[in-house]
C-alpha cells in the first residue's frame, strides 16, 4: 500500500488539473485503496485505436495529465525519430467530454517543444485528421476523440507521417518517454509555429470525395441521416447536397454534436437500438436507406428497407456491398484488405475479380498498412470501417457513405437494391454467416480476467463446433500466417471459424464466428437457414464456455 500511496503523491505533485488533484488527495485521505488502485493498477496504453479509457483522474484514466505526459513522449519520439518534427504536427478533436481542454494541452506542449501545429478549427470528424497528416506532409497527427465509445470515455489517436495509426515500435517507445516525461515547457497559440488547418484543404477533402462518388445527374434516393450526436453532420450533409442527393433528412435530435450522447445508450451504430431514431424518421418521410456515422465519423452503419421491413447491415456486409461496386475498378497494382475477425467474403471476391487480398490483424492501423508499395483500393474491418479512398489512411465513415448511397442509386435505376445486391453475392459465393459474442470485465482485474479466459479456452478448446471436428486450434500469440504476435486463439471447424481475442478499445472479450454454407444447388433461403442454424448452435456452445 505504501508504494501505492508513493505513486499517487507523485501523480498528485505533476496533475496540472486542480479538481483531478482534489479527487486524488480526497481517495487518499479517506482510504478509499480499492478505488485508487482502479485508477493506478494499469495505466493507459496504445491499444488497437491509441490510448483510450474513462475520463477520471490517474494514470488509467484519460485527463489532462494523461494527455500532457503523452504528448511529451510524442514530442520526444519526434525530435529524435527519423522524420523532420519541423514538419508539424495535425492536432484534431471531437466534442465529447474532456475534448477541447485535452487538445489544448496538445498543442501547449508541442508548441512548447519547438514543434509547429497545424490545429483543426473545431471539433471535426477524425478522418479529416488522417487526411490533413497526409496534405499537409505533417510528421504526425493527434486526434482526440474515444470514436464510439461509452460517453463515459475519452481517447488519444496517434497518427505517423503516413497518414496511418502508429504500430510497433513506435508505440511502444512513445509509451516510454511518456513514462519518463518531466515537466514540460508549453507553448501558447501566440507561437509563429501554430497555425489553423487551412480551410482550403478540409474544402479540397470534401471536393475529392463528392467527385469521386457522385451519381449520375443527381439523385431522388430518400436517405436519411444521423451523426449520432458527433461531429460528421456539417460535413457529411454538405457532400451529400454537393452530390446532387436531393431528398435528404436528418435525425434532428441527434443532429449537433453533444457529448452527453442523450437518446443512445450506446454512441455506437453497431449496438442494438442506436438506428431507431433513424428509422423512424425514413418511416415518416417515406426513405428507403439509413446511413449513420458514429461520433467522430470513421465509421458507417447503414439500415435497408425492403420487403419485410428494416434491415440494420453487419459490418461484414456493408463490406461485401462495397467491395461488390469497387472491386471491379482496381488495377494491377491495387491490393485490397481486411482482418482475421472479419468475414472470408472479400477473399472470395477478390479473388474471382483477380486482385490480391491481404487478411490482417484486428484495427486499420494494419489495414492501411496492408497494400505495402501498392494502392490499397478498399479496405473493411467488421466493426463498421471501411476505407474506399486511398487519400485517408485510415477508415472514413463520409466517403464509405458516399460509396454506398452511390451504389444504392445506381441499383434503384435498375430496379434492384441493397439487399438484392447482397443475394446476388451469397448466391455466387456462398452464404457466409456471421455473428459476435462478447464478455465485458470491468475493474483492474479486468485485463487478468479476460487473458485467462483466453489461455483456458487455448488449453481446453472444445473438440467440436456446430457438430464439426475442431481441426486446429492456432495461438495468436505465437503469429500466424505471417501475422505478428497478439492475444488470441482460433479454431478452425470447416465450415466454422471462430476468433477470440481481448478488445483493444474497450474492457471486454470478443468472440467472432462465422460459418460459410456453398454456394450449392439449395435455395439461398436454405442455405441460409443451415448457415444461421450452426452459427447459433456454436454461440450457444461457447457463452457457456467464455465466463
Amino acid at each position: 500500500m505504501n508504494e501505492l500511496i508513493e505513486r499517487v503523491t507523485a501523480w498528485i505533485a505533476g496533475d496540472p488539473d486542480e479538481t483531478d488533484r482534489e479527487t486524488l488527495e480526497l481517495l487518499v485521505r479517506d482510504g478509499l485503496i480499492d478505488e485508487l488502485e482502479r485508477r493506478f493498477a494499469a495505466p493507459l496504453t496504445f491499444g488497437t485505436a491509441g490510448l483510450r479509457g474513462p475520463v477520471m483522474a490517474g494514470p488509467a484514466g484519460m485527463n489532462r495529465y494523461t494527455v500532457r505526459r503523452a504528448t511529451q513522449g510524442v514530442a520526444a519520439w519526434l525530435l529524435g525519430g527519423p522524420v523532420d518534427a519541423a514538419r508539424g504536427v495535425v492536432v484534431g478533436r471531437d466534442a465529447r467530454r474532456g475534448s477541447e481542454a485535452f487538445n489544448d494541452e496538445v498543442v501547449a506542449v508541442l508548441l512548447g517543444a519547438g514543434i509547429p501545429v497545424y490545429e483543426m478549427p473545431g471539433p471535426l470528424p477524425t478522418p479529416l485528421v488522417a487526411y490533413a497528416v497526409r496534405a499537409l506532409s505533417a510528421a504526425a497527427g493527434v486526434m482526440i476523440t474515444a470514436s464510439h465509445n461509452p460517453p463515459e470515455d475519452n481517447g488519444y489517436k496517434l497518427y505517423d507521417a503516413s497518414g496511418s495509426q502508429i504500430i510497433a515500435p513506435d508505440d511502444e517507445t512513445v509509451e516510454r518517454l511518456a513514462a519518463a516525461a518531466t515537466t514540460p515547457e508549453l507553448g501558447s497559440r501566440g507561437d509563429p509555429r501554430y497555425h489553423h488547418v487551412p480551410a482550403e484543404l478540409l474544402a479540397e477533402y470534401q471536393r475529392h470525395a463528392v467527385a469521386r462518388f457522385v451519381p449520375r445527374g443527381g439523385s431522388d434516393l430518400g436517405i436519411v441521416y444521423t451523426p449520432l450526436h458527433g461531429v460528421g453532420g456539417a460535413t457529411m450533409t454538405a457532400m451529400l447536397a454537393a452530390a446532387g442527393y436531393r431528398d435528404v433528412h436528418v435525425v434532428r435530435d441527434q443532429f449537433e454534436p453533444d457529448g452527453r450522447f442523450p437518446t443512445l445508450a450506446f454512441p455506437n451504430p453497431e449496438e442494438p437500438g442506436a438506428l431507431d431514431l433513424a428509422i423512424a424518421r425514413a418511416n415518416e418521410v417515406g426513405a428507403d436507406l439509413v446511413l449513420a456515422n458514429d461520433p467522430d465519423a470513421d465509421r458507417l452503419g447503414v439500415a435497408v428497407c425492403g420487403a419485410e421491413g428494416w434491415r440494420v447491415l453487419r459490418g461484414d456486409e456493408i463490406g461485401w456491398l462495397l467491395a461488390s461496386d469497387l472491386l471491379p475498378g482496381a488495377g494491377e497494382d491495387d491490393v485490397v484488405a481486411t482482418t482475421i475477425v472479419s468475414s472470408s467474403m472479400l477473399a472470395a471476391m477478390a479473388k474471382d475479380a483477380g486482385v490480391d487480398c491481404v487478411t490482417t490483424l484486428t484495427g486499420f492501423k494494419w489495414i492501411a498498412r496492408a497494400g505495402g508499395d501498392r494502392t490499397l483500393a478498399f479496405g473493411y474491418e467488421e466493426a463498421l470501417g471501411f476505407a474506399v479512398d486511398s487519400r485517408v489512411a485510415d477508415k472514413d465513415g463520409m466517403t464509405a457513405a458516399l460509396a454506398l448511397a452511390r451504389l444504392a442509386d445506381e441499383l434503384a435505376g435498375h430496379g434492384e437494391t441493397l439487399l438484392t445486391r447482397l443475394d446476388e453475392i451469397e448466391t455466387r459465393y456462398g452464404v457466409h454467416a456471421v455473428d459476435q459474442l462478447a464478455v465485458r470485465v470491468d475493474g483492474p482485474d479486468g485485463p487478468e480476467h479476460i487473458a485467462a479466459m483466453v489461455d483456458r479456452l487455448r488449453d481446453d478448446p472444445p473438440r467440436l463446433l456446430g457438430g464439426e471436428p475442431v481441426g486446429e486450434v492456432v495461438d495468436l500469440a505465437t503469429g500466424w500466417r505471417g501475422l505478428a504476435p497478439t492475444p488470441g486463439i482460433v479454431l478452425l471447424a470447416p465450415p466454422a471459424r471462430v476468433v477470440v481475442r481481448p478488445s483493444g478499445t474497450e474492457a471486454k472479450l470478443k468472440a467472432y464466428l462465422e460459418v460459410v454454407v456453398g454456394p450449392d444447388d439449395r435455395p439461398l433461403v436454405v442455405q441460409r437457414r443451415a448457415a444461421r442454424s450452426t452459427l447459433a448452435a456454436i454461440r450457444d456452445q461457447l457463452s457457456t464456455r467464455l465466463v
